[in-house]
Parts: C-alpha cells; structure tokens; sequence
C-alpha cells in the first residue's frame, strides 16, 4: 500500500512541477489530459478567464476509455471542437502522466485533427 502512496505523491509532484510552466492564455489555452482505469478525460482551459473552451471525454463519446483507440478518439473529437471554437494552438498539460500510450495517442490524434503544440 506504501508504494501506492509514493507513486501517486510523485505524480502530483509532477503535476505541481508542470502547472508551474504551463498556464492556458486567450491566444495559446492549455490542453488538460486527465486519466483514469476506465476513461479519459480532455479539456481546453483559457486560464486568465477561467472558463473551459473546449472538451471531449469517452464518457460523453459513450466509448469505454480504458485504451489507446478511446484516446484517439477522444483526441480527435477534441480537436474538431477546437477547431470549431476557431483555437488552433496549445499548450500541452499531462497532468504529471508520463507521455507514453493512451496521453501520447491522445495527443497525436488531436494534432492529426489539426491542433498545435
């Protein structure tokens, strides 16, 4: 059980650590990932305001999130969103994840659908 303890400590260390770098602006928002065992969750913040811009999550896509091909599609309904809302650049927020299976799928669908990081 301790080692659960350390690991989700760390990763909030690394959230805290990005969070500090990373902040959503009206011309460049911020791009949330945010994971769990069963779903995948994404939104596009505008921090000065607030105010979330754009989101997409396999909840609302009704698809089961717990694997890459749910990540690209959550991508690439985020991307049509933004594109939608007339954002074509942002910045990246992994949530202190490390950039590898379902956050890099989601990242690559949402550049194929036309974003920027």
């Amino acid at each position: 059980m301790g080692n659960l303890k350390d690991k989700t400590a760390h990763r909030l260390r690394r959230a805290k650590y990005i969070r500090k770098r990373v902040s959503g602006t009206p011309e460049r928002p911020r791009l949330r990932v945010t994971r769990t065992l069963g779903h995948i969750y994404a939104q596009i913040i505008d921090d000065t305001t607030g105010r979330t811009l754009a989101s997409a999550s396999s909840v609302a896509l009704k698809i089961g999130g717990g694997n890459i091909e749910s990540a690209k599609a959550v991508g690439k309904a985020l991307g049509e969103a933004a594109l939608a809302c007339s954002i074509q650049k942002v910045s990246f927020d992994r949530g202190g994840r490390l950039y590898h299976g379902r956050i890099k799928a989601l990242a690559d669908a949402a550049r194929e659908a036309g974003l920027q990081f």
